[in-house]
């Protein structure tokens, strides 16, 4: 099991997303997530992440997918990414702050847009897929490259 996730909240046409004050990614807009605790699954976690960093109890994700990347003595690292569907009313809420940083709900079009570089390098390449249908993906990164492996 890897030991991180990131977590996207579907509401509509809107995702929330994280604009964070720390590192990784500092300044940049990402889904929620983080790390996993001793004895939980990869869904657990991320249930207990979205609930931390959001206050919204999920309880089945949508999609979900794992990116794989080798590392430099031959071993993989990888992170779980998932997409979760929510109440329609909840894309409506407005900006808040957090001590991870800033939420807020964004058009999909917005992040998907490739003029946007505010938005963390990968997420534009597998989120399309995961909104596309519901399913468990597996996607390799590979020289700044997100591809899904069939």
């Amino acid at each position: 099991m890897f030991k991180y996730n990131v977590c996207f909240l579907k509401s509509n046409d809107r995702i929330l997303m994280l604009n964070r004050e720390k590192p990784p990614i500092m300044g940049v807009w990402n889904g929620v997530g983080g790390k996993y605790e001793a004895g939980e699954t990869a869904d657990e976690g991320a249930i207990r992440e979205v609930f931390e960093e959001t206050g919204i109890k999920v309880t089945k994700y949508y999609s979900k997918g794992v990116i794989t990347s080798d590392k430099s003595d031959e071993e993989k690292d990888g992170i779980y990414v998932y997409l979760f569907e929510v109440d329609a009313t909840l894309g409506d809420e407005s900006i808040q702050k957090t001590r991870e940083g800033i939420l807020d709900w964004k058009q999909i079009d917005w992040i998907m847009n490739p003029n946007n570089l505010g938005v963390a390098e990968m997420v534009c390449q597998y989120l399309p897929v995961l909104l596309e249908k519901e399913n468990d993906y597996l996607f390799e990164y590979k020289d700044g490259i997100v591809k899904l492996r069939v």
